[in-house]
Parts: C-alpha cells; sequence; structure tokens
C-alpha cells in the first residue's frame, strides 16, 4: 500500500465516536490507497476472468435447460477458491504493517494522534473492504453470464459462496496482518505469508494423511485436527450449506454428519470465523505493545 498522506486526525467527540473515527479515517485512506493499487486491479483481474472461465465450463454440458447453472458453478469455483482467495489475502495484509515500516512511513502514522490499536484496525477494515469488493466483482460477473445463460437456478446456493468466501477472506487477511506485525521487511512478511499459504493449501492434507496413518488417529481426532485448518472448515461448511453430503470426504465427513447433525454448519462457520477474529486481536495486542514502530 502507498504511504498515508491524509492530514492529522482529529476528532472532537465522545471517546467511543473519535475512536471509531479514527479507525474510519483510516479505513477510508487504506481502501482508497488499496484500490489504486496494482494488486487490486491484478487480483480482481485474475479472479474475475477464472470466475468466468469456470462459470462457461460448469455450463458446457448442461445443455440448453441450464440444469442447475449456479449450483453446478458454486461447486466448480470451490476449488479455485481455496488456491486463489487465501494467496489474495494473506499476501494483501502482509504488506500492510511491514510495508509501512520498511518505507519510514509507519512513524508519521503513529505520530497523528490516534492509538495504535486505531491504525491497525482501520487498516484492517480498509484492506479487507477492498478486497471483499476485488471479490464481488469476480463473483458479479460470473453471475452475470450464469444469469444470461441460465436464469436464477440455483443462485441461493451461488449466495452462500459468496458469503462464505468473503469470510474466508477476512480469516486469511487477519492472519497475514499478524504475519506483518512480527516482520521487520515487507519481503519477509511476503515470504511468510507464502509459506502459510502453501502449509494450509497443500501440506496439511498430506500430513494429516500421514499423521492419521503414522498415529492410527481415530476418526474423530482426524476431524478435530481438520477442521483447525480454515481451509478445511471453509470447504466442509460450503458442501453442507449446499445440502450435499460429507460423505465424498470419506468416513471424516460422514462421521462429522453423523455425530454433529444440524450443529455441523454453525461449527464450521464459527470455526472460519475464530480465525477472523483471533488473528486480528494478537495481532492489535502485539502491535500496541511494542515501544518501537
Amino acid at each position: 500500500m502507498t504511504a498515508l498522506t491524509a492530514t492529522p486526525i482529529t476528532v472532537h467527540a465522545a471517546p467511543a465516536r473519535s475512536f471509531f473515527g479514527g479507525v474510519a479515517a483510516f479505513a477510508r485512506r487504506e481502501f482508497r490507497d488499496a484500490i489504486a493499487s496494482r494488486w487490486f486491479l491484478l487480483y480482481t483481474i485474475a479472479f474475475t476472468v477464472l470466475a468466468v472461465g469456470v462459470s462457461f465450463l460448469s455450463l458446457s454440458g448442461v445443455g440448453s435447460h441450464g440444469f442447475a447453472g449456479f449450483g453446478r458453478t458454486a461447486a466448480g469455483l470451490l476449488n479455485l477458491i481455496m488456491l486463489v482467495v487465501p494467496l489474495m489475502a494473506l499476501t494483501a495484509g502482509a504488506g500492510a504493517i511491514a510495508g509501512e515500516r520498511e518505507r519510514g512511513t509507519l512513524i508519521y502514522l503513529l505520530a497523528q494522534p490516534v492509538s495504535r490499536t486505531q491504525v491497525i484496525l482501520g487498516k484492517y477494515a480498509g484492506l479487507a473492504t477492498a478486497l471483499v469488493c476485488s471479490l464481488c466483482i469476480g463473483f458479479g460477473v460470473s453471475a452475470g453470464v450464469l444469469a444470461w445463460r441460465t436464469g436464477g437456478v440455483g443462485i441461493a446456493a451461488y449466495a452462500m459462496l459468496v458469503a462464505f468466501t468473503a469470510l474466508l477472506a477476512l480469516a486469511m487477511l487477519s492472519v497475514g496482518v499478524l504475519i506483518s506485525v512480527v516482520s521487520r521487511r515487507s519481503a519477509v512478511a511476503t515470504g511468510i505469508a507464502l509459506f502459510v499459504w502453501l502449509a494450509l493449501v497443500f501440506v496439511s492434507d498430506l500430513g494429516l494423511m500421514a499423521s492419521s496413518i503414522l498415529f492410527r488417529l481415530r476418526v474423530q481426532e482426524i476431524f478435530g485436527l481438520a477442521i483447525l485448518n480454515p481451509m478445511q472448515s471453509f470447504k466442509m461448511a460450503v458442501i453442507v450449506n449446499m445440502n450435499a453430503s460429507l460423505d465424498v470426504l470419506g468416513p471424516v465427513g460422514a462421521y462429522a454428519s453423523f455425530t454433529l447433525g444440524r450443529a455441523l454448519p454453525w461449527i464450521l462457520a464459527a470455526t472460519v470465523a475464530a480465525w477472523a477474529v483471533l488473528p486480528l486481536a494478537l495481532a492489535t495486542i502485539l502491535f500496541a505493545r511494542r515501544n518501537s514502530p
């Protein structure tokens, strides 16, 4: 993100309004910087092209009746989202604080009459808004293609996918901001973010399979470890809310469906939401306690 160049923030109001006013001021500036940056343009174009491509592929075999257009596309987009969206969010968050620190502009930000908590929450809110807007553009264009070809068949499943994708993006952005707070340089933060992305997308699945064989884990233990990964929680939550069976995930999915029943969607959604809240809270605490920029 580019440096914040807004005039010093002065809020003559009650303390609560002063706090949220400072957060909103930083959020607005961060949002303007984000949408003017190249990463926003590139991520938006890439996600839109991929989403539209999946839409056309999902419609290629449905015939003239367009059977289950939105629902089929939602299922097709699931794996794409798990690869692209976390990468977008992690790399965007990784530069939030580390980039300002490396450019030397963090000192200027902290010299404003606002707290460190306002700075980090404002930057997170601005980036989150820009990221969700980027995703909505991609989903919107894809939805337009689907509506043109098939009408509104399965649109509820598609809308649910959009909501869960936004939640996943917020969770990964929160992790990215935490990485940015503990990193001194933006290149290091980006490298750690890429490693975390690889670990969550690829290594966790392989490691879970290897651990289940090596340590002879029970199915409930495998399920417990699986939902600790926000990617897996996201995938299972989408499948469940599309009224599909988790049996496609094997014994673990069957166990989750049978044991947790109707509570399963709420547990999975809460797990992803926790990833959006807890890393950001930890990042806020660590950033507030630092004695130096």
